[in-house]
């Protein structure tokens, strides 16, 4: 839907970033909650990740990742070269960015996206949410008495922060195919599992250990349901880590030894802190702060424990 109402970067990314983190089809409600914001808001930043090419919905109205770029969500740096790189093909920024050159009028710029781009939004709406587009990105740089210029930087250097992203992605990835071995990283999926423990161990580098918790936790949920289906343990309904893994160990004969159950619960039991929406009866009115160091070793971990798992689903020595 072409921009209807007003948004801002902030919103636009972080909804991105919100369905990254979730790995999974993702509801409004849930990023709505994400953003801290309202369902309206929510929906205008959504609309915009769509008409950027970011984002989709799919049957059941969720919404699922599109572009490749939204992998690079996490970071605030590289936020910005992504949001510049999608305005350059973006037309009413274009129409918008062309005029506000040619005119110096914030107004008459907007309303000639307006009408070149169809845009049912009010005029000081879009307005509001170009400029907003335009100056997180640094495409625009507000040069005082409601003014603006053209970044200087080139584009190039945006490109060049994308292509040091992409080739720290693939490093990361390499580094966890080592780490879960050749017989783990064969079986395991790659979309829902090494790609997101990739990303886990790239957000522990860039010290968000929240995003590597929640990422690698992703990566380990996924493994047990493939696991689970291959071993026949039925986890339908099971929410979370640890209410899978229990199904293995009540499964007779006992599909996991029960120390890589108690690993996997501790997986469970960070992944659970990392989710500051969740309430946790023993520190009322607080939440849980990762630390740096927990964030890194949680990948570690989390590797360890898929790798562990399919040494045993495949009747090996017992490894931990």
């Amino acid at each position: 839907m072409p921009l209807a109402r007003q948004t801002t970067a902030e919103h636009v990314m972080g909804a991105v970033e919100a369905i990254v983190v979730n790995g999974q089809p993702t509801s409004l409600a849930m990023i709505t909650d994400f953003l801290e914001t309202t369902p309206a808001n929510a929906t205008a930043a959504l609309e915009m990740a769509v008409e950027l090419g970011l984002i989709s919905q799919d049957a059941s109205q969720n919404y699922v990742t599109l572009s490749p770029l939204c992998r690079f969500t996490a970071v605030p740096l590289q936020k910005v070269a992504v949001l510049r790189l999608l305005l350059e093909g973006y037309r009413p920024f274009l129409v918008f960015r062309e005029r506000l050159v040619a005119t110096s009028d914030l107004n008459v710029s907007a309303q000639a996206a307006k009408v070149v781009c169809g845009l049912q939004a009010h005029r000081d709406e879009i307005k509001e949410t170009l400029v907003n587009l335009g100056s997180f990105s640094r495409a625009l740089v507000h040069s005082g008495g409601g003014h603006y210029q053209l970044e200087q930087e080139p584009l190039a250097n945006f490109l060049q922060e994308i292509a040091v992203s992409c080739t720290d992605m693939m490093q990361a990835e390499f580094r966890i195919r080592a780490l879960l071995g050749a017989e783990a990283a064969a079986i395991v999926n790659r979309d829902n599992v090494l790609v997101p423990l990739a990303d886990a161990l790239f957000k522990a580098n860039q010290r968000d250990p929240d995003g590597a918790v929640q990422q690698a936790g992703n990566a380990v949920e996924s493994h047990i349901v493939e696991m689970a289906a291959r071993m026949g343990v039925n986890v339908a309904g099971a929410s979370g880590i640890a209410s899978k893994l229990v199904r293995f160990q009540n499964q007779t004969p006992r599909r996991l030894p029960m120390k890589l159950i108690h690993v996997g619960g501790y997986l469970g039991a960070v992944r659970n802190a990392a989710d500051h929406g969740a309430a946790d009866a023993d520190i009322p009115g607080a939440t849980w702060q990762i630390r740096d160091a927990t964030g890194l070793e949680y990948v570690f971990v989390a590797c360890s424990f898929i790798a562990a798992s399919r040494a045993r689903e495949l009747n090996q020595p017992p490894q931990i």
